[in-house]
């Protein structure tokens, strides 16, 4: 299962480093001090990883866990004049499991592709509100750095959930605050604001121990798309 879950996240992350660029390279090709839109750019990362939010809340209790790889796609918003790509492009793995007797969550995720690093997780709470709507909550932290900045990531998540023979179609609302300061310029900057999201998706089980998903994210000032597979063993 392992080497399985290795090809899937080769496949997904290959179109990743072939299309797009490099995000610290392009960042400091583009930021000028001063007069670039650091917040817009730093609400837009915030949005980047914030989609990765929703595809959890489902974990199996431990010992099992639940491993993934997924591809977060985001447009940055019309004021943000850093970015150069038409959308961003960032691939994520990402382990989950459920405490036993207390029913908590722990998830674990990073990245490390075109010039960004992150490491981060979060804490995961579920819950059958009548018989056939289950809903996920979650609190997540990420700290992620290029060599131009270091960012702080910060989000809560709610996501509403019904299962249909293989398919579960999902909704949720979130918010995503974050930090980002840049560093090896002669005069760094630093900036903090956060943005509220709401989003759509469909995870599938085709198999009992495989699932997809894909996601629609829409923000106060973009939108993005989020898919990936996932393992349970």
């Amino acid at each position: 299962m392992k080497k399985l879950l290795f090809l899937l996240t080769l496949l997904l992350a290959a179109p990743v480093a072939l299309l797009a660029n490099n995000m610290g390279d392009d960042f400091h090709k583009h930021y000028v001090p001063g007069k670039s839109n650091l917040k817009a750019y730093n609400r837009d990362l915030n949005g980047l990883i914030g989609t990765v939010d929703f595809h959890t809340g489902h974990a199996k209790m431990f010992p099992a866990v639940n491993l993934g790889a997924s591809v977060s796609v985001f447009k940055p918003s019309s004021s943000n004049n850093i970015s150069s790509d038409s959308y961003t492009v960032l691939p994520f793995l990402v382990a989950e499991t459920k405490i036993p007797y207390v029913g908590v969550g722990v998830v674990a995720r990073g990245t490390d592709v075109n010039g960004y690093r992150s490491l981060g997780g979060g804490l995961t709470y579920q819950m059958t509100l009548i018989e056939f709507l289950n809903l996920s909550f979650g609190a997540f932290y990420d700290n992620g750095r290029t060599d131009w900045y270091h960012n702080d990531h910060y989000s809560a998540s709610a996501i509403a959930s019904t299962s249909i023979l293989i398919f579960t179609p999902y909704v949720g609302v979130g918010y995503d605050y974050g930090k980002l300061k840049t560093r090896g310029y002669t005069h760094n900057e630093s900036v903090s604001n956060g943005t509220p999201r709401g989003m759509v998706g469909l995870n599938v089980h085709p198999f009992p121990l495989l699932t997809g998903f894909v996601a629609y994210t829409v923000t106060k000032d973009s939108h993005g798309f989020t898919g990936g597979v996932g393992l349970s063993f």
